[in-house]
Parts: C-alpha cells; sequence; structure tokens
C-alpha cells in the first residue's frame, strides 16, 4: 500500500473519486494536477493541502496563484509542471487520470523516478503501450490498472502462473444506443450521448463509450498490460455492467471479477495493492439481480471498435493516430461542430493518410499525435 499520492487530472471524474479514496484511506495527496477549472481545484486544495499543484493552462495558473496566495503551495505550469506533480520525491505513486495523449509524458517520467503508476489514462498505452510497458520492465515500477474492466482481469490474474492465461473477455455494456442502427444515430445530440446507462464518467469517456470506441481503447490498453496478441481478447456487451471482465484459463475455467459498478473500487485497489482495505462502497446484492446477458459487439453500426481492433492487429502508429483524430472528433462532437457518426468518420480518414508508418520512438509518436490533430482540424 501507498504513503502519498500524485494526482493529475484531480478535477475530473476519476481525479474527484481518487482523492475521496484517499481520504478514506487516509493517504497523503503531495501533488495534484488540473487543466482549467480552478474553482474546484482552489476547493481540493485547501482541504486535502498538497505541497504542489501544477495547472496546465498559463492563465488558469495565473489566477490560481492569486486565489491559494496565502496557502503554502507551490504551483506550477504547463507540461514542466505536470511533470514536476509527475515525479514529486514525497509521492510513491502516481494517478493518471489526465485525458489524451497529455498524459504520456509525465507517465514516463513516474516509471523513470520508479513510482507506482495507478493508470486511468487510457491514451498512454494506446499511443505508446510498448514503450511504456519496456521502460516499466527495465526500470522496475509497478503498473496497476484503475479502469474497472482491465482491474477485473488484473484481479483475475492474480497467482495465475505463466502460460495458463488462453484468452482475456473484456466486457462492455454497450453504450446508451445499444441495439440502434447506424442511421438512427445520425442525429444524436452530445445530450444524450454523454448519458450513459451505468456508469458516472467525465464527458469525453462517456462519448468514447457511445460510440464503443471506449471499448476499442481498451482492448489495445488490455493488449499491452497483459502481453497477450488480439486474437487473445473477444470483447463482450454485458449490458448490466455486473460483471467487470473475465479470463478464460487453458483448462476452460473462466474467472470473473464482479462488483457494482462504481469507479471507486479499482481506484483503491490500485491503491492498496496487493492488499486489500475495508471500503464504504455498495456491495452487490445477488438476491436484487434478475439477470445477466452477453451477446457479440455490433461491429457494423459501431464501427469505432472494429477501427480501433484493426489498429491493434496493424501496429506501429495507426492506434496512436486514430486515439488522437478521435480526441479531437468527440470536443468537435460535444461542441455541436461534428456529427456522432462523423467520430469514426475522422478517426478512420486520419489512420489511412498517416497510421501506416512504424512507432519507432518516443518523438515519432508525439509527432503522429500532432498530426492526427491537426488532419481532423483541417478536414472535419
Amino acid at each position: 500500500m501507498v504513503n502519498a499520492i500524485s494526482v493529475l487530472g484531480c478535477t475530473g471524474s476519476i481525479g474527484r473519486q481518487t482523492l475521496s479514496v484517499a481520504e478514506h484511506l487516509g493517504l497523503r495527496v503531495a501533488a495534484m494536477s488540473a487543466n482549467r477549472k480552478i474553482d474546484l481545484l482552489e476547493e481540493q486544495v485547501r482541504k486535502f493541502r498538497p505541497q504542489f499543484v501544477a495547472v496546465f493552462d498559463e492563465a488558469a495558473a495565473r489566477d490560481f496563484r492569486t486565489a491559494v496566495a496565502d496557502l503554502d503551495v507551490r504551483v506550477g505550469v504547463g507540461m514542466e509542471g505536470l511533470m514536476e506533480a509527475a515525479t514529486l520525491p514525497e509521492a510513491d505513486c502516481v494517478v493518471t487520470a489526465v485525458s489524451g495523449a497529455v498524459g504520456l509524458k509525465p507517465t514516463l517520467a513516474a516509471i523513470d523516478e520508479r513510482k507506482r503508476i495507478a493508470l486511468a489514462n487510457k491514451e498512454t498505452l494506446v499511443c505508446a503501450g510498448e514503450l511504456v510497458m519496456a521502460r516499466a520492465e527495465e526500470k522496475g515500477a509497478e503498473i496497476v490498472p484503475v479502469d474497472s474492466e482491465h482491474s477485473a482481469i488484473f484481479q483475475c490474474l492474480m497467482g495465475r502462473g505463466e502460460g495458463e492465461l488462453k484468452k482475456i473477455l473484456l466486457t462492455g455494456s454497450g453504450g446508451p444506443f445499444r441495439g440502434r442502427k447506424r442511421a438512427e444515430l445520425e442525429h444524436i445530440t452530445p445530450e444524450e450521448a454523454v448519458r450513459h446507462p451505468n456508469w458516472s464518467m467525465g464527458a469525453k469517456i462517456s462519448v468514447d463509450s457511445a460510440t464503443l470506441m471506449n471499448k476499442g481503447l481498451e482492448f489495445i490498453e488490455a493488449m499491452r498490460l497483459f502481453h497477450v496478441a488480439p486474437e487473445d481478447i473477444q470483447v463482450v456487451i454485458h449490458p448490466q455492467s455486473v460483471i467487470h471482465s473475465m479470463v478464460e484459463l487453458v483448462d476452460g475455467t473462466v474467472i470473473a471479477q464482479l462488483g457494482v459498478p462504481d469507479m471507486g473500487l479499482p481506484i483503491q485497489l490500485a491503491l492498496t495493492w496487493p492488499e486489500r482495505k475495508p471500503s464504504p462502497f455498495q456491495r452487490l446484492d445477488f438476491w436484487s439481480l434478475r439477470d445477466l446477458s452477453f451477446s457479440q459487439p455490433d461491429l457494423e453500426n459501431f464501427p469505432c471498435l472494429r477501427l480501433a481492433m484493426d489498429c491493434a492487429r496493424e501496429g506501429g502508429l495507426a492506434s496512436c493516430v486514430m486515439s488522437a483524430a478521435n480526441e479531437v472528433a468527440v470536443h468537435s462532437f460535444l461542441a455541436h461542430r461534428l456529427g456522432f457518426n462523423q467520430i469514426y468518420d475522422a478517426a478512420a480518414a486520419a489512420v489511412e493518410a498517416l497510421g501506416h508508418a512504424p512507432a519507432s520512438d518516443l518523438e515519432t509518436i508525439l509527432e503522429a499525435d500532432l498530426a492526427a490533430r491537426a488532419f481532423v482540424k483541417e478536414h472535419f
């Protein structure tokens, strides 16, 4: 179990829940980072009293410094500040809850300092998974997943010997539009897309769940975390979100992790592993369960998942380009500048134009990320 944490992205959904879990466990919050929500950030800082805070947006950082002038807290700015928050000596665990590829450099920096990474930033492994996992192995840094699905797989594999795993069964709810045809989705609004039936999440991840891109990102992330090939992962639609994922072992045994849909559970495990601690979260009531159902994903009407799986098989820069293009497209959709179905169109076009090259090093990956973002802004 860790003693002090740094929370990158403390004002987002995962960041807020992490702070609640830290308070419950009695952990010290040594550092925080946020982008622009300085009112909420100030409230958090006054409560948890970290020694260092990074504000990514320069103008917001100036306002924040003024707001907390009476506190004994250092304030950093931009990527430099984010890197300092990730490497602060007093924190032995970094919770990477920022959204997008901005989390890549701080994660690598924290790995270099041999900190535990409580990984909630999908894009880190989607864009540069081979590089990140190799660096973690080289430095001896722990990466413990926070995503409910990957936490479930992580738990199901605890104590398993090498060669016991046959297949990962990656579950997903199917999102709020499960069962609809692509033509019916043409006029979906952002307000409809962010209303997930089971989980309370931020806007970007909620839209990704609605398009099934989130499941595609998790597919790639699972490949990297657990060192498996694409054909060793099967996506299973499970609308009730009771089973968070499963593993099939070589003898045919299937092991599942079940629980209520509350991100506090995998967050707490990432902070206490290899121990388990009592938690305040709701328990699963089996007497109230009426139905657990499973089906294949609809790749025709939700092609973002198919695109991600294709990118996983191709390798190289394909996944990085897809993730960056999707991120820009989702934000354009949330701003009512792009239609729901155009999110896939933008990501697929970017991959076709820019994704067929090897991911030779970090600089190449970051350049591809920027190029994909510029492509979507120019063409969509």
